[in-house]
C-alpha cells in the first residue's frame, strides 16, 4: 500500500492503453487528485497511440497535440510501462489484483468487415491494416500489399477513407516533408495506380469526411478529383444546409466542375450512392460489385442497379472493433465493451472508443477522460493494492524488459536522427530494435 508524505494513501490506477484517451484520462486523475498514482501500460515501446500510427503522415500538425501527453508524461505521479502486452506478459485479473481501478483504453484496433463475397482474397486490406502499414505500426510492418494495379477501390466516406485515397494520389515530391513509412513510399511511388474509387453507400449530404480533409483531394498536384454532376442534389438547396454539409457542398461542385481530361496522372472518383455487393476474382481482387442506392429515412436502400468496378485492390474504411478481452463483457454489434457511462463493472472502466465506439475525434477523448476521472475519484477507495510496486516485482519476476518513457525519448531522437530530406522522423518498424536503443 503505497503512501504520501503527510500518511494519505494513494489511489493507484492502471490506465491500458497509451493513446490520447489514456493521456486524457492520466491528466484529469491527476490534475483532479494529488494523491493519484497512474501507470501507463502499452503492448508497444512507443506511446500516444493512434497520434503516432493512426494520423496521416501529411497531418503532421495534428501530432502536435501529442506535446500535450508529454507534459502528462513528465508528472511525478505518472509513469509510461511500454512493451508490455496484456494477455502475454500480464493478465487483467493480475492488474486488477494489484490496482485500485483499470481503466481500458485500448482503443478499436480491427477492421470492420464488409460482410460480402469474396472480402476474404487477395488485394482486399482494411484501411486500420494499411494505415498501420504506411505509419510504420510494427504489427503491419510486413503486409505488404500488392499495389501493381490500376485502380483501387476505396470503401467509405469518411476521413480514414480520404486519408487513404490521398497517400495513394500524392506525388514524393508532396509526400517530402511527412514520417511515411520508406517501405510504403517505396511501393506508393512505384505503382501504376491511374484510378481510385472513393464508395460512399448513402449521398454527399450523408458523407462524414470534414471540409479540411475534402479539400485537400481538389488540391493535389497529379490527381484530379471527380464528381457526377447527377450525384449532387439541386443547388437551391445549398442556402438550407447547415454544418459539415454546407461547408462540403462548394467542394464538391468544384470538383463536379472539373474534367477526367485534366493532364493529370490519377483520377480521383468520388462516387456516392453505390453499395459494395461483392469482391470479384479467383486468386485475387480483379473488380468490385456495386448496387446503387437511394436513401430512404437516412438509410441506404438498393435499387437493382449493379455495375462492376476493375479493380485490383479494395481498400475497406468502414469503421473498426475493439479487440475483446476475457471475462470482460462485449457489444458485439457496437464492437466495444459493455459499459454504463465508462464503467464497465467494480474497479473496472473503459474510456475513448474501447468506451463508446470509434466515433469522434482526437479531442472527444478528452471529457472521456474528465468523466471517468471523476468517476473513479468517486468511486474507488483508495491504498487498498500495492500498485506500482506490485507491477515492478511482477516484472523482475517474470524476467520482462519494458520501456520507461526516458526510453522512449532515445527512441524519439534515434529516429529523428535517421531521417533524411525534409522527413520529421524515419520510425522504427522492428519491436526489437526500438527496445535494444531505449536499452542503449
Amino acid at each position: 500500500m503505497a503512501e504520501t508524505g503527510n500518511g494519505l494513501s494513494n489511489l493507484s490506477v492502471a490506465i491500458i492503453g497509451a493513446g490520447p484517451a489514456g493521456y486524457y484520462t492520466a491528466e484529469a486523475l491527476t490534475d483532479q487528485n494529488d494523491h493519484v498514482l497512474v501507470d501507463i501500460i502499452d503492448a508497444l515501446p512507443t506511446p500516444f497511440g493512434l497520434i503516432r500510427a493512426g494520423v496521416a503522415p501529411d497531418h503532421q500538425s495534428i501530432k502536435n497535440v501529442s506535446r500535450r501527453y508529454e507534459a502528462t508524461a513528465g508528472r511525478d505521479h505518472v509513469h509510461f510501462i511500454g512493451n508490455m502486452r496484456l494477455g502475454r506478459d500480464v493478465t487483467l485479473a493480475e492488474l486488477m489484483q494489484l490496482y485500485d481501478a483499470v481503466v481500458l483504453a485500448t482503443g478499436a484496433p480491427k477492421d470492420r468487415t464488409l460482410g460480402i463475397d469474396g472480402e476474404n482474397l487477395p488485394g482486399v486490406v482494411g484501411s486500420g491494416a494499411f494505415v498501420g502499414w504506411y505509419n510504420s505500426h510494427p504489427d503491419f510492418r510486413d503486409l505488404c500489399p500488392d499495389l501493381q494495379v490500376a485502380a483501387v477501390a476505396v470503401i467509405g466516406n469518411g476521413n480514414v477513407a480520404v486519408d487513404v485515397a490521398r497517400i495513394l494520389a500524392k506525388t514524393p515530391h508532396e509526400m517530402e516533408a511527412t514520417d511515411l513509412a520508406r517501405h510504403a513510399a517505396d511501393c506508393i511511388h512505384k505503382s501504376p495506380i491511374r484510378d481510385i474509387y472513393l464508395i460512399g453507400r448513402r449521398g454527399p449530404l450523408d458523407a462524414s469526411f470534414t471540409p479540411k480533409e475534402l479539400g485537400e483531394l481538389n488540391a493535389l498536384e497529379e490527381a484530379v478529383a471527380l464528381v457526377n454532376p447527377a450525384d449532387l442534389p439541386d443547388a437551391s438547396i445549398d442556402a438550407t444546409l447547415e454544418g459539415t454539409a454546407k461547408k462540403n457542398m462548394p467542394i464538391l461542385r468544384a470538383m463536379a466542375a472539373n474534367r477526367p481530361e485534366d493532364a493529370k496522372r490519377v483520377r480521383l472518383h468520388l462516387q456516392f450512392c453505390w453499395r459494395p455487393m461483392a469482391v470479384l476474382g479467383d486468386e485475387r481482387v480483379c473488380g468490385l460489385r456495386l448496387e446503387r442506392t437511394k436513401v430512404v429515412d437516412g438509410k441506404a436502400v438498393g435499387t437493382g442497379q449493379t455495375e462492376v468496378l476493375p479493380v485490383g485492390l479494395v481498400v475497406p474504411a468502414i469503421g473498426y472493433r475493439s479487440s475483446p478481452i476475457e471475462d470482460v463483457p462485449y457489444d458485439e454489434a457496437k464492437g466495444r465493451f459493455r459499459n454504463d457511462d465508462g464503467r464497465i463493472s467494480d474497479r473496472l472502466y473503459a474510456v475513448g472508443w474501447a468506451k463508446r465506439g470509434p466515433t469522434g475525434t482526437i479531442g472527444t477523448n478528452k471529457p472521456d477522460g474528465l468523466d471517468v476521472a471523476a468517476r473513479i475519484l468517486t468511486e474507488v477507495k483508495p491504498g487498498l493494492r500495492p500498485g506500482r510496486a506490485g507491477l515492478e516485482e511482477l516484472i523482475r519476476d517474470r524476467g520482462l524488459t519494458v520501456v520507461t518513457f526516458r526510453d522512449w525519448k532515445k527512441i524519439e531522437a534515434a529516429e529523428v536522427a535517421h531521417a533524411t530530406g525534409g522527413a520529421p522522423r524515419e520510425k522504427f518498424t522492428d519491436v526489437s530494435e526500438m527496445v535494444k536503443v531505449a536499452k542503449g
